[in-house]
């Protein structure tokens, strides 16, 4: 079976979709990839004529996704809590949390967090990490909010994403990976490294 990574944040607006499709995109060379979008509305799947090469696909029931034969799974959530969220933590390999660098992002995330400690108790495999994401440049916010999600117990990744126009476009391009901005890049290149070193230790 495949390695599940789970994008998730209750709260909307923090570039959840956006990032699920880059990290798709990131190990889509290496690895046989799928995008599965858990999100009745469907706004993942709706584009997926715009990703040629991806695999994007629908999963209503949480069920068949360890199903699928993938050598990586990454799946968006709905931004909004719901049961699902458990459930899909309960297959998961790596929960991905990405939050703004915001104090309302911040006190938000706490019931995603709890839903994480909650299915890490029953599936003592999943690890679990926060990404900083749209990050304004030498926002002194960002120190502030950075010390608070580290004392959430839950470990914060050392890769920022920045507020970047190229990001924010790229759910509507061929993503980052195929477009010109190289700090964007690294940037995910980056966070797709930790991951996988946070997934195989």
């Amino acid at each position: 079976m495949g390695k599940i990574i789970t994008i998730a944040h209750q709260k909307g607006g923090v570039g959840k979709s956006t990032m699920a499709i880059n990290l798709a995109l990131c190990f889509r060379d290496q690895l046989k990839v799928a995008l599965v979008d858990s999100d009745l509305q469907g706004s993942i799947y709706h584009v997926r004529d715009d990703f040629p090469g991806l695999d994007i696909l629908l999963a209503e029931q949480v069920s068949v996704i360890p199903t699928l034969d993938y050598d990586l799974i990454i799946v968006d959530t709905p931004p909004y809590l719901s049961n699902k969220l458990a459930d899909l933590f309960l297959i998961s390999d790596f929960v991905l949390v990405p939050t703004k660098a915001g104090f309302f992002d911040v006190m938000a995330i706490r019931a995603t967090l709890a839903l994480v400690r909650f299915a890490k108790a029953k599936n003592t495999a999943l690890k679990a990490g926060i990404v900083l994401n749209m990050v304004k440049p030498r926002s002194g916010v960002t120190r502030d909010v950075t010390a608070l999600l580290e004392s959430l117990g839950t470990p914060l990744l050392a890769t920022m994403i920045h507020d970047r126009v190229s990001i924010t476009r790229s759910a509507i391009t061929t993503g980052v990976i195929n477009g010109t901005d190289l700090k964007a890049k690294n940037e995910l290149t980056a966070l797709a490294g930790e991951i996988v070193d946070l997934i195989s230790t």
